[in-house]
């Protein structure tokens, strides 16, 4: 501590003891210049009044007096003038001492300047308009804003799905305050990022941040979110990673690991905004905040950027997402595994025998009832002898796969452990 504390003070300290000598500097040169000025006068006086009373002294005698005592007078306006231009220059080099010692920077803080200057322009403000019914059923525009980033030259803007979900059009505005429609290029509600693009005439380049690398985070590390809290554009806050590893649940239920947790402030608005590391790279897309009150409590929550790196490419390719899917559409958590609550019927799952819920019809004296009964429904408890215990779990393997590969998922049936090889197929995400 006492160290960081002496690095930061040495350099104004050796400012302030330069403003110090500035002044006595000051102080001397406007004594001397008086002193001067005032010997130089009376000697100048002196010398007149003794011209004038030597009235025994021929006319060029005289004259040749005068003549002295106007070089004289000269010289002392020549050195008053040489005086008051040292007493300026020691004046305006206090006011610079003074100014360097009010506008010195930390490296730190020298670097942080830096970074913002260099990838402000590429952070955007994302406004999306959506419809809702108002109590009389009519259709109701509402607007919501976010962030985003600019990460080709082509126009490729890199933000969350949350931002533009359901949207019925889309605006991105840039630094200079120009706004452009934007086209909803891909989306993934299953990691909660989209692409964007807008077209901008030829003339007019982008400012481009280019993803950087999120695998080798560390807590501990200083951290910049730039973004547009509460709609204050290219706003910049600093933190540190606070933990790596984190999850975070998206509106598709599923859970995105390996989240970084950051202290810097993160408030409405900023969602979709880029998270720099302390050299400028691109590590990560702040998304959510932990609060009551919607407004930053110190928990902010960030996609990493390798996870995008993944998923951007396809998104620009085929708009979508594909993974292998098992054809299980709805989960039930049990303290044994996962019961099978719907199937699709002509998913994988179905095609190769698991079941679901079964409809039971029994008989009460002369009445007929039918019972759906959940306990007749298979429970996935490992795949490929790897235990489950959540639907991330399960999904989050098979999502390792590739479309046509078999696993073999082990369940319990009516109490018996039973393995079902599945061939997995492709589902999207749009």
């Amino acid at each position: 501590m006492r160290e960081k504390q002496a690095k930061y003070l040495t350099p104004h300290l050796a400012l302030l003891n330069q403003q110090r000598n500035m002044k006595k500097s000051l102080k001397i040169a406007s004594t001397t210049c008086a002193l001067m000025a005032t010997t130089l006068t009376l000697s100048a006086l002196a010398e007149t009044d003794t011209a004038k009373n030597s009235g025994a002294k021929s006319a060029a005698a005289h004259s040749s007096a005068a003549a002295q005592t106007a070089a004289k007078t000269a010289a002392v306006k020549t050195a008053v003038s040489a005086a008051k231009r040292a007493v300026s220059a020691a004046k305006a080099a206090q006011s610079a001492a003074q100014a360097a010692v009010a506008t010195h920077m930390t490296p730190e803080e020298t670097e942080n300047v830096r970074i913002y200057k260099d990838v402000n322009r590429a952070v955007v403000n994302i406004s999306s308009q959506t419809t809702s019914e108002d109590v009389y059923l009519n259709l109701v525009p509402k607007e919501g804003f976010g962030s985003g980033a600019i990460f080709s030259p082509e126009g490729y803007i890199l933000t969350n799905n949350h931002v533009i979900n359901g949207a019925s059009s889309v605006r991105v505005t840039l630094f200079d305050g120009s706004s452009f429609p934007a086209t909803l290029v891909g989306e993934d509600p299953t990691t909660d990022i989209a692409v964007l693009k807008i077209n901008v005439p030829p003339s007019q380049k982008l400012t481009v941040l280019p993803f950087g690398d999120s695998s080798n985070l560390e807590v501990g590390r200083r951290v910049l979110a730039i973004g547009n809290p509460f709609g204050l554009d290219r706003t910049m806050s600093s933190g540190i990673i606070s933990s790596i590893g984190r999850t975070l649940r998206t509106e598709k239920g599923r859970l995105i690991k390996g989240i970084i947790q950051t202290d810097a402030s993160i408030n409405p608005g900023n969602s979709g905004g880029p998270l720099l590391d302390s050299s400028g790279h691109f590590i990560g897309i702040t998304t959510a905040i932990f609060s009551n009150t919607k407004q930053s409590a110190g928990i902010g929550l960030v996609i990493p950027i390798n996870i995008a790196k993944r998923i951007v490419p396809e998104l620009i390719a085929h708009h979508h997402v594909t993974r292998p899917d098992l054809g299980i559409e709805l989960f039930e958590r049990t303290d044994k595994g996962l019961r099978i609550i719907r199937l699709d019927p002509k998913g994988p799952a179905a095609i190769a025998g698991l079941s679901g819920p079964k409809l039971v019809i029994y008989k009460v004296d002369d009445f007929v009832f039918q019972q759906v009964d959940r306990s007749l429904a298979d429970v996935i408890i490992g795949v490929d002898d790897t235990p489950i215990k959540s639907q991330d779990d399960l999904l989050s393997y098979v999502e390792q796969k590739k479309a046509g590969q078999v696993v073999t998922l082990t369940v319990l049936r009516s109490g018996k452990t039973v393995k079902i090889p599945v061939k997995l197929s492709l589902v999207s995400s749009a």
